[in-house]
């Protein structure tokens, strides 16, 4: 990241009116930030737009159609405001309106809507109410790729995805590279076992860490950085607090690892050979893989087959990964089951009835919920990651039409888990990458139903894990794994 962004950030910190800054906001983050040239000619503000009467949008990219409402640093982002007819809308719903009123050749493929502190990203391919991504000022350093829209006018959501899942598939393979040279012996079973394992425990706590379910923003990257000195024995520390209850702890632990909730699950369950941590080393966890990197925007289909070719020798040995693209899974889940239960979704949005739809969108949860599914030969786990992805996906959509009405508060439990699939996997490593991308999957899909239904749900500790079975699928009686009257799909 550029030194320019960590200025802005500074500069910006305690600045923010609408009507005195804004201009020089937009042009300081494009020129400064993203390296736009001249982007006084890049941006335009104060486009007009005619509803009842002329008013003004506040700024415009055409290059990369992009429409941006500004409010002061203390406006709510997530609030309704009256408007000069009368009516309430959210800076969202605002900004819509303006993009609805737009002749068709002008209209936009984002909206941003901003308040100094906040920018909140709306991909108009899929119009939802709540934000696809929410950038925080204080932010902007790790996730400054999440706004490359906003001057690249080829990125997709998708391609952004997949460059991310890569990228931290790279880093990974530097960090395991690093570790594996400090092992008394490199080269055997034991060590090879034990560094996987520390590699898909630091990969969950730096992502843990910028999701946001760890608790303390960078608290990670803070508690390592304190134990720069000694950071073998902090990992170590931090493991074991990690797999204990917050009433078994040591009443005398630091306040940073107090500080720390439990996970559960079994990934932090049992010691693991650390070798020594050289400054170099040191300096790659809390910098490069910390500090500098965002692991909240992978995506864990692609990551999990990134995640598991890296760290293994015999598929690094053999001239690069390979792994079933989403594209060509949905190929595959797509006519099996997906497609019926998207035409089965929109008959239901269809019916005129508010009762009558709303008692067949809450059947339709529940038969979400009651699909089981199984892939006997799992490896890192994509195929089950990605429909995973999908259910879930079909669940926000039912809760978000469900938002309309009055929505108890028992309807809000998510339904649909990861405890609905089963997969058997003979290689160990890839079975912990398999369990390891379905919770980040899990703790994705949280957030996105956190925006429906404007409350926060506990990610941890961890309360559901799909089985996963260790073993040849040639060998083992699938029926011990999951009885044949239970499953929906192989």
């Amino acid at each position: 990241m550029s030194h320019s962004a960590q200025q802005f950030i500074e500069k910006w910190r305690n600045l923010g009116n609408e009507k005195s800054h804004t201009h020089k906001f937009w042009l300081s983050l494009l020129g400064d930030v993203y390296g736009v040239e001249h982007p006084d000619s890049f941006i335009e503000f104060e486009e007009r737009v005619r509803l009842k009467n002329v008013s003004f949008i506040d700024a415009t990219i055409p290059a990369t159609k992009v429409l941006i409402e500004q409010k002061s640093s203390d406006v709510d982002l997530r609030k309704p405001i009256r408007q000069s007819d009368g009516s309430e809308l959210t800076p969202f719903e605002q900004a819509k309106r303006y993009d609805d009123n737009l002749p068709y050749s002008q209209k936009n493929r984002w909206i941003v809507v901003c308040n100094f502190r906040e920018f909140h990203v709306h991909n108009l391919e899929k119009p939802n109410r709540e934000p696809d991504a929410v950038v925080n000022l204080e932010d902007l350093e790790k996730k400054k790729h999440v706004l490359n829209f906003l001057v690249d006018e080829t990125q997709t959501e998708a391609q952004v995805e997949k460059d991310l899942s890569f990228a931290a598939g790279e880093l990974v393979g530097k960090l395991y590279d690093a570790l594996l040279a400090q092992y008394r012996d490199p080269t055997s079973p034991e060590t090879l076992r034990s560094l996987n394992v520390l590699c898909v425990r630091l990969v969950f706590c730096f992502y843990a860490e910028d999701a946001d379910i760890l608790g303390k923003h960078n608290c990670v990257c803070a508690y390592l950085a304190k134990r720069k000195n000694d950071m073998r024995r902090a990992l170590i520390d931090l493991f074991h607090v990690l797999n204990q209850k917050e009433n078994e702890r040591d009443p005398y632990l630091d306040d940073d690892l107090r500080a720390f909730p439990y996970v559960n699950g079994g990934l932090f369950e049992g010691d693991v050979e650390i070798p020594r941590i050289t400054p170099e080393i040191a300096e790659l966890l809390t910098e490069e893989c910390s500090r500098n990197f965002d692991w909240s925007g992978i995506n864990p289909t692609i990551f999990g087959a990134v995640f598991e070719s890296t760290l293994n020798p015999e598929t690094r040995r053999s001239g690069g990964m390979h792994y079933t693209s989403i594209e060509n899974i949905r190929r595959v889940i797509g006519p099996l089951f997906l497609a019926d239960l998207k035409t089965e979704l929109k008959e239901i949005f269809a019916i005129p009835i508010e009762k009558t739809r709303e008692r067949r969108l809450k059947d339709f949860r529940r038969r979400l919920a009651s699909l089981t599914f199984f892939d006997p030969a799992c490896g890192s786990g994509n195929f089950l990651t990605q429909t995973y992805l999908e259910l879930r996906t079909l669940e926000n959509d039912v809760l978000r039409e469900l938002m309309k009405g009055q929505m108890q508060m028992s309807d809000v439990a998510i339904q649909v888990g990861i405890d609905q699939f089963y997969g058997i996997e003979i290689n160990d490593f890839a079975v912990s990458v398999a369990r390891t991308a379905l919770w980040i999957a899990e703790s994705q899909m949280l957030k996105k139903t956190e925006g429906i239904i404007s409350r926060t749900l506990n990610f941890l500790p961890l309360h559901t894990q799909a089985h996963i079975v260790e073993g040849n699928a040639l060998r083992l009686d699938w029926e011990t794994i999951v009885p044949r009257d239970r499953l929906s799909y192989i």
